[in-house]
């Protein structure tokens, strides 16, 4: 018991003591406190810097230590980093930290401190951290000019994906600053009322030279240039081979280029870790390293990418006698060619102390690659067989290291052309044979020969032509290329056929072809085919068991184009004929012949058809003929082969009557412009007539006739109208034309029977317009001639009739119509002889009313129109036949101006008539007594103004009556 008593007072008396001992160090400061802080600013890097020392420590003292740094920013309760840095601190050593800021640190004001703890295991625990040092303020502010405003960070270079922070200083409190990114406006928040922050997140490649960002104000502008970067990729595809075992070529594929301008480019490092050496290649994509003298054989070689932000790294790990790349071979050469073989000769490049290769040789040509191996030192050569004539060829060679095969080397060839050989195959021929006027046409076709046969260019072709009935009868054509056929005129005999081609080193074989002087087989059925898209299929049963063939041409029926054929093996009854010149819409011939054993071809089948039909394009012309009051008929003509683009089954009749109500025989249908109408259906496509009946009288019908098949029918195009004329009106029209010719030739024979009596009974008069007397008195004005002298008897009597215009006439002092009053006496004029006269006794002169051509009504004619210038009173006689001239000659030259309103008529009275009744009451009545003259007298005429007042009986003259100067004139 007291045992346990002295041990339990020992215990709480060690315990008291390790108490006392521990809050003795608690009170006293550590020794070994961060002393002399001191922090910079990166502004290219965005990075503070520290430094600081530890004192305390002994010469030789190395002591593990952490130290807690604390980073604030505006306020120093704002801490926004806190970080711990281990590492061994010896005795008076300067420790450096650096810390990257996201936030431009010319934006705020920041604050650093700092406190270590022993990490060390030579110091006991429990360890406790230093106290902290004083707060350390960096403001990268202070360092600004005097500019206005900033925009921060400057230059900054960042990986594309990035995100960004930038900001603005202003030296004065604005609010009405805005800042864009590459003219797109971006937005912050306001850190102080200097200060703005804009965050840019996943920032990508714009251009090397950078991304513009500005703010500005309404007097300022500021801005920096962002530079974005393309990401560091791994190098791809690294590999190093040699080619001569002496230096190593390595190549990579770089990825993006991260480079940009103002900026460092990527670099590529290549580090062999056997050899411990590095080189700093001058090339993004390849690198050459020297292969040490020592025989080194494996190597590990590491490709290092680098840039300013970031590190790619890549290894291989190889034996240099595996990785032999040769260089191509040299020298090609070819000798010895002929038309169907060449020799190939080369040299390779020696690859170190390897004395074999393995080379391949490759030909190509007519499309096609032929490879052969070959085992090569330094020099070899190669037989090319089997080659083709006249065919150009191209020959490589290229080698490989024959132990470790790695890469072939290059290639490298030559060309060359074998030479011209005979053509191998005949001819493929065949004939077109017609019949005319006891003879054969016959036109042979031939193909040209393939490439492959022909073994050069084809220069003719001959064509022997043998009469079997005259085998001495031998006739050669020689047809140059490159002509396809030719066309010959036979008799009636059989003739063998031999052409064969031509080239400058040999002919062909012959193809053989027999005419007969029967072809055979001549009416033979044409069948109808259909085409399918895989072309014709065509059978047929054969006639004979002895035939070397078979032979199936075709032609469409367009005569421009040209005959096809196809030949068959003698065990075919069917084939497919497929060709691409098949077009939809036209007609195809097929004709199938067997091929005898004598060569002579026999026609077993016609086939005809389309690859593909099509509705007709077109419908016929259709004539409208016997047109009745109750039908009418309709024909038209067959339509050429040529223009049928498909087998017509027969014929629509489509009529479309005023009444909407088909005809027998009719069916009513729509058509597809909604219109009804009457559909007849003619089911012989042979059938070109078609009359239509039951129709009404005086009305209208339209029609139209289109074809067709299986296809469809043609176009549905604008009707025809035809008028159905009345049921009396072609009786009508029977009657009354024969009337109307009669009643013309009636009218026609009245006519020539009034010109005729007209003839007889009134013949021409002559004209008083072209009197001689007017002649002469027109010709007196501009000439002195002759005046006529008149004969020895007295001028005629002159009527003178004065008329006025209009149905009626008034004279000047009564105001009476003409027809109102009664002329008792027309006016006349008398001319009778002289004192002097002593001519035969006095002529009996008489009115002619014929020639009064003036007035129908009153008979008078005859006239010529004079003006009444001459007073009454100034009227004179005529005592001479040259008084009476002057006097008419001046009254007409006055009165050839124009004609007054009134006309004047005269109406001459002949010599030789005698007195007529009617107005014959109006003469004189004490004429003179009639008398015969001896000849015929010169007849005169005078107008109204020549008249003399009333005759007195000492006048010269017998007898003179005038007018009534109150007579209207006319």
């Amino acid at each position: 018991m007291a045992l346990f008593a002295v041990v339990q007072a020992a215990f709480l008396l060690t315990l008291l003591s390790f108490r006392t001992y521990q809050s003795e160090v608690l009170s006293e400061p550590l020794p070994w406190t961060p002393e002399s802080l001191e922090v910079s600013i990166n502004s290219a890097q965005q990075c503070l810097y520290l430094q600081w020392r530890v004192h305390n420590l002994t010469h030789h003292q190395e002591l593990k230590m952490v130290f807690q740094i604390e980073i604030s920013r505006i306020e120093t309760s704002n801490v926004i980093w806190v970080e711990n840095y281990s590492i061994p601190v010896t005795w008076n050593q300067v420790l450096h930290w650096s810390w990257e800021s996201k936030l431009p640190l010319e934006c705020v004001t920041h604050f650093v401190r700092i406190r270590s703890l022993v990490a060390d295991a030579s110091i006991p625990e429990p360890r406790f951290w230093s106290n902290w040092s004083s707060w350390e303020e960096v403001d990268a502010q202070k360092s600004l000019g005097q500019d206005p405003l900033f925009v921060f960070p400057k230059d900054k270079l960042v990986e594309e994906g990035s995100n960004v922070t930038i900001c603005y200083v202003s030296r004065s409190p604005e609010s009405n600053i805005s800042c864009a990114m590459e003219d797109v406006p971006i937005h912050g928040k306001r850190l102080s009322p200097n200060v703005s922050v804009f965050i840019l997140n996943d920032v990508r490649f714009i251009r090397e030279t950078g991304t513009n960002i500005y703010c500005l104000n309404p007097s300022n502008m500021s801005g920096i240039i962002l530079y974005v970067s393309k990401v560091l990729e791994e190098p791809k595809d690294f590999s190093c081979e040699t080619q001569d075992l002496k230096s190593l070529n390595c190549t990579w594929d770089p990825g993006h280029d991260t480079t940009l301008r103002h900026q460092s480019s990527q670099r590529y490092t290549l580090f062999e870790s056997f050899s411990g050496k590095t080189k700093l290649c001058e090339h993004k994509k390849w690198c050459h390293w020297q292969v040490a003298p020592d025989s080194q054989e494996t190597y590990n070689l590491t490709l290092t990418a680098e840039n300013q932000l970031r590190r790619r790294s890549v290894s291989i790990l190889f034996n240099l006698t595996h990785r032999v790349h040769p260089m191509k071979p040299f020298n090609v050469f070819l000798k010895s060619i002929s038309a169907t073989n060449a020799t190939m000769t080369w040299k390779v490049h020696p690859v170190g102390n390897y004395s074999t290769l393995l080379c391949q040789v490759a030909l190509h040509g007519e499309g096609k690659v032929i490879q052969h191996n070959v085992s090569v030192k330094v020099k070899s050569q190669y037989f090319l067989s089997e080659l083709e004539p006249v065919t150009e060829y191209v020959t490589r060679v290229r080698c490989a290291a024959a132990n470790h095969f790695w890469k072939w080397s290059e290639w490298i060839g030559q060309t060359f052309t074998t030479l011209e050989a005979a053509p191998s195959e005949a001819p493929d021929v065949w004939r077109n044979v017609k019949s005319v006027l006891g003879s054969h046409i016959v036109t042979l076709f031939w193909r040209p020969l393939s490439k492959s046969h022909a073994h050069g260019k084809i220069l003719f072709y001959n064509v022997v032509i043998e009469n079997l009935d005259k085998p001495s009868s031998v006739k050669l054509l020689s047809i140059p290329a490159p002509a396809n056929g030719t066309e010959l005129t036979l008799d009636q005999c059989s003739y063998q056929i031999h052409v064969t081609a031509n080239n400058s080193v040999g002919t062909s074989p012959a193809s053989i072809i027999v005419i007969s002087r029967d072809p055979g087989n001549k009416n033979v059925e044409e069948g109808r085919i259909q085409g399918t898209e895989d072309g014709f299929s065509l059978s047929w049963k054969p006639q004979s068991g002895d035939v070397i063939g078979y032979v199936v041409d075709w032609y469409p029926q367009d005569p421009r184009c040209q005959l096809q054929w196809k030949n068959l093996d003698p065990n075919t009854t069917s084939t497919v004929i497929r060709s691409d010149a098949f077009r939809p819409g036209i007609r195809y011939n097929f004709r199938i012949y067997e091929i005898s054993t004598e060569r002579i071809a026999y026609l077993l089948e016609k086939k005809t058809g389309y690859a593909q039909e099509l509705a007709p394009s077109e419908n016929p012309q259709v004539a409208v003929s016997n047109l009745t009051s109750h039908s009418f008929s309709l024909s038209w003509k067959d339509y050429s082969t040529d223009s049928q683009s498909s087998f017509i089954q027969g014929y629509h009749v489509y009529l479309k009557p005023k009444e909407e109500q088909c005809h027998p025989g009719f069916e009513k249908v729509v058509l597809s412009d909604d219109s009804v109408c009457c559909q007849y259906k003619i089911d012989n496509p042979e059938q070109k007539t078609f009359v239509v009946e039951n129709l009404q009288p005086e009305s209208f019908y339209e029609f139209l006739v289109t074809p067709y098949t299986s296809v469809g029918e043609g176009p549905h195009d604008a009707f025809t109208k035809v008028t159905i004329p009345d049921e009396y009106s072609h009786v009508l029209i029977r009657i009354i034309l024969p009337m109307i010719f009669c009643l013309l030739l009636l009218m026609v024979l009245c006519y020539l029977t009034s010109q005729w009596m007209k003839e007889k009974c009134y013949p021409d008069i002559p004209d008083p317009y072209k009197s001689s007397v007017l002649s002469l008195i027109k010709y007196k004005e501009n000439h002195h001639p002759t005046i006529m002298n008149v004969n020895d008897c007295v001028p005629d009597a002159i009527e003178v009739v004065n008329k006025l215009e209009g149905s009626k006439i008034q004279f000047l002092g009564a105001r009476k119509s003409l027809t109102e009053m009664e002329f008792t006496k027309p006016a006349y004029l008398y001319l009778l002889p002289t004192e002097n006269y002593s001519g035969p006794g006095p002529c009996i002169c008489f009115e002619n009313f014929t020639y009064n051509q003036a007035a129908s009504d009153s008979g008078s004619c005859g006239h010529v129109p004079v003006l009444l210038k001459t007073p009454p009173s100034q009227l004179a006689l005529l005592t001479s036949p040259e008084n009476l001239l002057k006097t008419l000659e001046q009254n007409y030259v006055n009165s050839s101006g124009g004609s007054p309103a009134g006309e004047t008529s005269l109406n001459y009275v002949s010599q030789l008539a005698s007195h007529m009744s009617g107005d014959k009451d109006s003469l004189p009545t004490n004429p003179p007594g009639p008398a015969l003259c001896s000849e015929y007298r010169t007849q005169m005429a005078v107008s109204l103004g020549l008249a003399s007042p009333s005759p007195s009986e000492n006048s010269s003259l017998s007898s003179v009556t005038l007018l009534d100067q109150g007579e209207p004139r006319r």
